[in-house]
């Protein structure tokens, strides 16, 4: 019943998660812009270096390692992404950027509740190798 319950939680932390990467695109303050659904694409990606490499090695071994590397280079990318955009100037409008401030601190916070989420779910799956 317990695993019940940290599925359940862990679910309702994603979509909460998500829900503030979409009002970090739909609200009308924020210039109704979608380029900060990109992040999605380092979601898809982050968990995967890992679960390769718990595939092929041990419990501590070069391959773990380089995949504990490469979900943190995606990390870092994922949460670079929004400050890059938000201090990049706009092709279309003068004295804008692309992203307002406050669309990419609600693109941080998405970044923060999900990747916990992914690894809270990683390690959830496998105790006994953490």
């Amino acid at each position: 019943m317990a695993g019940i319950k940290s599925l359940i939680a862990l679910a309702f932390a994603g979509s909460m998660g998500f829900l503030f990467l979409l009002l970090s695109c739909a609200l009308p303050q924020f210039q109704n812009n979608w380029t900060p659904m990109f992040v999605i694409f380092f979601y898809v990606l982050f968990p995967i270096p890992l679960l390769i490499a718990r595939r092929h090695s041990n419990d501590h071994s070069a391959c773990k390692e380089l995949g504990l590397l490469l979900m943190t280079g995606i990390a870092v990318s994922a949460f670079a992404l929004p400050i890059v955009l938000a201090r990049a100037p706009s092709p279309t409008v003068k004295d804008l950027s692309i992203i307002s401030p406050g669309a990419a601190s609600l693109v941080e916070f998405a970044n923060l509740i999900v990747f916990g989420t992914i690894i809270r779910f990683l390690w959830v799956d496998d105790y006994s190798r953490w």
